[in-house]
């Protein structure tokens, strides 16, 4: 009986080990951050089309896109692609505008 119960501990106390090192180890991540902040120009801002904007609106102001997508999906979502930045819709409205990804 002593060794049925000497192995019960050991097991117990080796699972116990293990689960700490494995929170031990998650807790240590480490997270970067991406200051997406920092991806325009300081000097010469990039003007993005804003969220409510017609795909009229936003052709007229910006002019042809330089790439698209068609809509896809239920919403429909599409996108124009110009240079710098890219311009998402639902429908025939923005939805939102982000920068292109610069380089480092």
């Amino acid at each position: 009986m002593t060794t049925l119960k000497s192995l019960t501990i050991r097991i117990f106390a080796i699972a116990s080990i293990s689960t700490l090192l494995v929170i031990a180890n998650a807790a240590s991540a480490e997270e970067i951050q991406v200051p997406l902040g920092q991806q325009g120009d300081k000097e010469n801002p990039v003007v993005l089309p804003s969220s409510g904007m017609t795909k009229e609106q936003v052709q007229a102001r910006f002019g042809e896109p330089s790439d698209w997508k068609e809509a896809v999906g239920e919403p429909p979502i599409s996108s124009w692609r110009y240079n710098g930045f890219t311009v998402y819709f639902e429908y025939d409205r923005v939805i939102h505008s982000v920068l292109a990804h610069k380089a480092l």
